[in-house]
């Protein structure tokens, strides 16, 4: 098959030094690919499901996306492939043995025998996420683009996180809010002290998930700082919820967003597939 240039709707024709990050969940897919020469977001889209899908129903998907923007005809210097599922465990990287990946993930999520299960290592952290990644998603970008990378979105989520913390003594709880997804992250003194990851459909499943953490760990909910982000602001439900329960709120704005991008992109686009980049 003749390899083509695609094209962005500023009909500029796409390097052969973009790298391509994909992330894939069974709620959604989406991707961005940037211009490593200008360090500029050239292209993204996003596509969230009405019903969770199944595997196989989210590799139909992709390969329509990627043919949608022609991405399958195109060759990348990188692509990178960040697998967002509840299918993890973090593991402190001392205690961490290659061999246990199941006795790890067992105790946090529903596994099976003839699951494939990985690990990324979050070498200036001493932390290991051990999870199970999308096989078949794995086996599709392959064939389509040969050797890639592929993480877990808590393990890109917690070490942009861990990079962007500062040293104060007091833990802080950041919450990234995606349309059905929440990731539940504390650090204290630049140490991951949690990171867990819900579903909800309302606001009040937010709320629930959220004070229960903060229970579990003893944080005090008028000292705490709650620093949310993603996909919410200030006059949102959820936000205004939180705040009901939680006075230290603020949004978090993350340093890793500073790629430049059309404005017809930033509502395509999250944190974790740019800090995937």
């Amino acid at each position: 098959m003749t390899k083509k240039k695609i094209f962005n709707t500023g009909d500029i024709p796409l390097e052969k030094f973009n790298k391509l990050s994909i992330q894939v969940s069974l709620n959604g897919l989406s991707f961005c690919v940037l211009d490593t020469i200008s360090k500029v977001i050239i292209t993204s889209d996003r596509v969230d499901f009405d019903l969770t899908q199944n595997p196989f129903e989210l590799q139909s998907n992709l390969k329509a996306l990627l043919e949608k923007h022609h991405l399958h005809q195109t060759t990348f210097s990188e692509v990178t492939v960040v697998h967002n599922n509840g299918l993890f465990s973090f593991v402190p990287k001392s205690m961490f043995d290659e061999k246990e990946l199941a006795n790890y993930l067992k105790l946090n999520a529903k596994i099976f025998a003839n699951d494939h299960m990985a690990y990324d290592v979050l070498e200036n952290y001493d932390i290991v996420n051990t999870y199970v990644p999308f096989v078949n998603i794995n086996n599709y970008i392959f064939e389509l683009f040969g050797e890639f990378e592929y993480k877990h979105n808590g393990t890109v989520l917690v070490e942009a996180l861990l990079n962007n913390s500062g040293l104060t003594k007091e833990p802080v709880c950041y919450v990234y809010v995606d349309r059905r997804q929440m990731g539940i992250t504390v650090i204290s003194q630049k140490k991951l002290q949690l990171h867990n990851s819900f579903t909800y459909t309302t606001k009040e499943d937010f709320i629930y998930y959220l004070l229960f953490t903060m229970e579990q760990l003893k944080l005090d909910t008028e000292t705490t700082k709650l620093k949310l982000f993603g996909n919410i602001e200030e006059d949102d439900e959820i936000y205004k919820l939180c705040y009901s329960y939680i006075k230290d709120i603020t949004i978090f704005i993350p340093s890793a967003q500073s790629y430049p991008m059309p404005d017809t992109d930033k509502d395509t686009i999250d944190f974790t597939l740019i800090s995937a980049l």
